[in-house]
């Protein structure tokens, strides 16, 4: 069974009609009631931030997860609690110090909205969280979502969560033929999901779903022979559980070949602060030059583009082996060339940096790869990278 030009199929999928005269209140409650039996009895999912009333602690594990698995997300999260207890403490931290700590999660919007909005609550709100729904959704960086998940897990209020877990469980359990990436779509899960939200628990619950989606209603090998909600479950019972939630937006994704000049002069680096509205912006590079095609290193080194940034008063130290990062919209792929470098080259926009000054600053995963691998030319007296 396909879709095809984007259309879904009207004899697999529930429509909307269908659906509201189908969710009536039991069915509501006896999907809120099994969920939370599952949770009470069965749900061993453990996380740091789980249970946690401190809207802080909540806000920054939020940010964390979007885009994040919560096996990586973890880790990033114990760091920062562990520096930064407070939502003061993260507030006066330098952007420096505050992006080298963030260096490898990606999506560095994250951290530079996370660096303004706690500027903004410690010194604009006397560092007092807002406590109500809309005023955290004002906050910079912050959505619908994260809104939901704040202003229930530290205050009780009855806002449901919808993220991709809890969309994934409720197309499926109701065969919601919506598309989850349409405006219609959207509407129609937030609309369901505050529905089935118990009032009374609003925490407990949309914990709990987020769990089940994450755990049981997985994207792959959904554990439909355990699944508590599997008799009522339309999509299960149909045979097509595989097919939902439903998508009508594909990723183009396009390729980009990076080559980094490693300019280094008597032990130090020329690199730059990518600051254009681009991926990584924020984070240290050194000189790039990007092709629309892949090229060899000789060719590069022979080129307009080298010629006028480094001139021909240089030595070629080493070419490194083809690097590949994948991103969600593309994928970036190249090398690097160290040289030693004549220091008449100056360059605007750039500085030069020590080996152990490299250690301090944050770099994109495509470039810390390379530092990793390079570990015996990049480590300072410490012998860290």
């Amino acid at each position: 069974m396909e879709f095809q030009n984007k259309k879904v199929i009207i004899n697999t999928f529930v429509n909307t009609k269908f659906l509201t005269a189908n969710h009536n209140k039991g069915n509501s409650y006896w999907f809120t009631t099994q969920l939370l039996e599952w949770n009470h009895i069965d749900n061993d999912r453990m996380m740091p931030w789980k249970g946690e009333k401190d809207p802080y602690k909540i806000w920054l594990s939020e940010i964390i997860l979007q885009q994040t698995r919560v096996e990586q997300g973890r880790a990033y999260y114990n760091r920062f609690i562990n520096q930064f207890p407070t939502i003061q403490q993260l507030a006066s931290a330098t952007d420096i110090t505050v992006f080298k700590l963030w260096e490898g999660l990606g999506y560095y919007s994250r951290c530079k909205n996370l660096l303004e909005t706690a500027r903004f609550i410690s010194g604009s709100l006397a560092g007092i969280f807002p406590r109500t729904y809309d005023e955290i959704l004002q906050l910079k960086g912050i959505g619908p979502y994260t809104a939901a998940a704040i202003s229930s897990f530290a205050y009780d209020l009855p806002h449901a969560v919808v993220d991709g877990n809890v969309m994934r469980v409720l197309a499926r359990f109701f065969a919601i033929g919506d598309p989850v990436d349409s405006t219609v779509g959207k509407k129609l899960f937030t609309s369901v999901a505050g529905k089935l939200l118990d009032t009374k628990s609003p925490a407990t619950y949309n914990q709990a779903i987020m769990d089940f989606g994450a755990t049981v209603c997985k994207p792959q090998s959904p554990l439909c022979s355990s699944c508590c909600l599997v008799s009522k479950c339309a999509a299960f019972r149909s045979g097509s559980v595989d097919l939902y939630p439903v998508k009508i937006n594909k990723l183009v994704k396009r390729n980009r070949w990076f080559y980094y000049i490693v300019a280094e002069y008597k032990g130090k680096f020329l690199i730059r602060k990518r600051t254009r509205k681009d991926i990584w912006q924020n984070l240290y590079e050194f000189i790039l030059v990007e092709n629309d095609k892949i090229i060899t290193y000789k060719k590069l080194l022979f080129t307009k583009k080298i010629a006028m940034i480094i001139g021909d008063n240089y030595k070629v130290l080493g070419i490194s082996k083809q690097y590949r990062q994948q991103l969600t919209h593309q994928t970036i792929h190249g090398c690097f060339i160290h040289i030693e470098w004549d220091k008449k080259h100056q360059l605007d926009e750039f500085i030069a940096v020590t080996r152990s000054g490299l250690d301090k600053l944050a770099f994109p995963r495509f470039i810390t790869k390379y530092f990793a691998d390079e570990g015996h030319r990049f480590s300072n007296q410490n012998g860290k990278i």
